[in-house]
């Protein structure tokens, strides 16, 4: 289990924990048949009614859609702004079926900083790769263990959405092996072993579980509940972190994004509380950064904000 040294807190930033799924494992099978017999043309086209019928039911996601909004833009944003929010997300959800496929010959990949994971990788030393839910983590799941551009495990918990999980799971049983649960026993062990090995360890930085230490930091000129998970993980292994941002950027295309963040994460025993919030803000502002560079792609549909 990732070490906790903060107070724990109970928020509405660890809600998204207890939404229901949507998505039914029949409504899955449908979307994989049209993906893989239509193709992903006709796929898209279907996207439009799925959308719509999202932005009509689901009532909590489509409130903090307005919110978000209304924090990027400094201004009331309008219904079309939620739609076009939503479509993004589902077309993401939908390039996941193909991307885990291997079929990326559909897609127009670029790739800013790739020489920051070069250098990495030659030193033949791990690294955490500290990515979110803004775009498409699974574009680096992807790049990563389907065309081994780099060995990577992904630290995440595979109970939540389990529908979901069991469906794109099923799709690509390699990459779904890469898989290291939070809270098991040996978690600490295998992430150490795989850092040992030459390995990324990839883990989003932008949700709170239940029983998460936490801290607080401005985003979108508001305080926001961050976990600390990810700068104390990093501090316990003492190895370098790198920021992941994969951006949708319409159509076909994607643009992944690198950023050197730390060689090493230290802690100052007397100030741990204080350097932990430092790093986590340091964290928030480049997300902040990408959200305004591709606004549609904060995937975070649950209330954020404190």
């Amino acid at each position: 289990m990732i070490p906790q040294v903060l107070g724990t807190k109970t928020s509405e930033a660890d809600r998204w924990a207890t939404l229901p799924e949507r998505g039914t494992p029949t409504s899955l099978r449908v979307i994989a048949w049209i993906a893989a017999h239509i193709g992903r043309w006709g796929a898209r086209l279907l996207l439009y009614p799925i959308t719509l019928y999202f932005v009509i039911t689901a009532r909590s996601a489509r409130r903090t859609s307005y919110e978000y909004f209304k924090r990027l833009r400094g201004e009331s944003a309008r219904w079309w702004h939620v739609f076009r929010h939503f479509h993004c997300f589902a077309a993401t959800i939908l390039d996941r079926v193909y991307l885990l496929r291997g079929d990326f010959e559909r897609f127009g990949i670029t790739v800013h900083g790739k020489e920051i994971v070069h250098r990495q990788i030659e030193s033949r030393k791990g690294g955490i790769l500290l990515g979110s839910h803004l775009g498409s983590f699974e574009l680096l799941r992807a790049l990563g263990v389907m065309q081994q551009s780099f060995s990577l495990k992904v630290l995440m918990d595979p109970l939540h959405n389990q529908n979901i999980t069991r469906f794109f799971d099923a799709l690509n049983r390699k990459i779904a092996a890469t898989i290291i649960a939070p809270d098991r026993p040996d978690t600490l062990i295998r992430v150490k072993e795989s850092l040992d090995a030459g390995c990324f360890v990839g883990m989003l930085g932008d949700r709170v579980s239940g029983g998460d230490k936490t801290t607080q930091c401005q985003f979108l000129n508001a305080p926001a509940t961050f976990p600390a998970g990810p700068v104390l993980l990093a501090a316990m292994m003492r190895c370098p972190v790198i920021l992941f941002f994969g951006l949708y950027r319409g159509g076909n295309r994607y643009e992944i994004y690198f950023e050197h963040f730390a060689d090493q994460i230290d802690l100052d025993r007397v100030r741990r509380a204080e350097n932990i919030q430092l790093w986590m803000q340091r964290y928030a502002e480049r997300l902040e950064h990408y959200s305004r560079l591709a606004p549609y792609n904060w995937f975070n549909f649950y209330p954020f904000w404190d």
